[in-house]
């Protein structure tokens, strides 16, 4: 897998302990600090997450390790600054589903950015309630949920179609004094049909196939298993 500038692709036969050393919360939320604001000192990042300067710094170097984060410029000889080594983190859906342990690592991964998700929102309410983010962006914003049917080759192509209109949108805005950090949150997650629900008479005959088994099938639609969408933040 090629990786462009400013994107690192994750090979899953590769980069196995990479990924898992990804999916720890702390080490998620601490790559997007980075991202977000820029390089930042162990105590800085401490002091946004609520944890010990040491536990901060075994994470960094953690991340480092794994070639996520890498030292910047430091500021003194006092203490070491740390900065994101990519912009994005990305990878191959169908590569993880065959790769051993990908499956898990991809629901972790994805509960980490509904974190994000969840975190983001709270800021941005607040941001406009108490006049940080001027009131012109409070039309635009918003979450969108919609339920489409499409075949693989148009979720495809809808995925590539927001990748470029995003990058050319940023790349327009890049310079604009009036823009801002924008969180912006996708999902395209597939629903298999739901079975039948069985009538109250039929219920004692027909429950080993519509009842005590469907737990297992929807574990790998809806639960931890579920199929990633191949981004990271």
């Amino acid at each position: 897998m090629t990786s462009e500038p400013g994107r690192r692709v994750l090979d899953p036969e590769r980069d196995g302990a990479a990924f898992k050393a990804l999916t720890h919360p702390l080490r998620i939320e601490l790559l997007g600090l980075l991202r977000q604001h820029g390089p930042a000192t162990a105590s800085e990042l401490a002091a946004r997450t609520g944890e010990s300067s040491a536990s901060t710094s075994y994470h960094l170097r953690v991340l480092a390790k794994y070639a996520f984060v890498a030292e910047a410029e430091h500021r003194d000889g006092r203490e070491r600054r740390w900065k994101s080594v990519h912009a994005v983190t990305s990878w191959s859906n169908e590569a993880m589903h065959r790769a051993p342990g990908g499956r898990a690592a991809l629901g972790a991964l994805r509960r980490r950015q509904l974190e994000h998700l969840e975190r983001s929102l709270a800021r941005h309410e607040a941001d406009l309630e108490s006049g940080r983010l001027d009131s012109a962006w409070q039309e635009p914003s918003g979450l969108n949920d919609s339920l489409l049917r499409l075949t693989p080759e148009s979720l495809t192509e809808l995925w590539e179609v927001l990748a470029a209109k995003t990058a050319e949108l940023a790349a327009r805005d890049a310079d604009d004094p009036r823009a801002e950090q924008v969180v912006v949150f996708t999902a395209g997650l597939p629903l298999a049909p739901e079975p039948p629900v069985a009538s109250a008479g039929s219920a004692a005959t027909e429950g080993s196939h519509t009842g005590e088994d469907a737990p297992a099938d929807g574990a790998s639609v809806t639960g931890e298993n579920a199929p990633a969408d191949g981004r990271a933040s």
